[in-house]
């Protein structure tokens, strides 16, 4: 079995928006390098849905069982991760209850569009601007 390093696809990861009502969305702050805040998410494991690997990387990195809403978008930019070429396929998802770091989190927090956390890992403030405007102006921003 091949290593991610020595994949010659890029590789599916998922990042999870996830929306506590009336308080924000949740970022954590990474242990490991590419180092600053992200929206949970990780690597999709062979075998594993889309979907699975989003409710599973939300649960690891913060504690909360998430209910997915929507997917929003996948991103492709060859250069999104400085590490290797990732695809992240980004869903929308609500949870209750207080977030708790874990897994490889050094850190987690609740934030709104005015207060974002700095700096952020990979292409995230894209994704979240895209997010904010997408909640403002709904479905069909997304021009290729």
């Amino acid at each position: 079995m091949l290593s991610i390093k020595e994949a010659k696809n890029p590789i599916p990861t998922v990042d999870i928006i996830i929306e506590l009502k009336n308080r924000g969305i949740v970022l954590i702050e990474r242990r490991n390098p590419p180092f600053g805040w992200a929206m949970p998410g990780g690597f999709v494991d062979c075998g594993e849905a889309l979907e699975d690997a989003a409710k599973r990387e939300a649960l690891e990195e913060t504690s909360l069982k998430v209910r997915l809403k929507c997917q929003m978008h996948s991103y492709s930019d060859p250069k999104r991760d400085n590490r290797f070429h990732t695809i992240s396929t980004v869903f929308v998802a609500e949870a209750d209850g207080v977030p708790q770091a874990r897994d490889d989190v050094k850190g987690i927090g609740v934030f709104k569009e005015g207060n974002l956390p700095q700096p952020l890992a990979f292409d995230h403030k894209k994704i979240l601007e895209d997010y904010f405007r997408w909640k403002r102006e709904g479905f069909g921003i997304f021009n290729f």
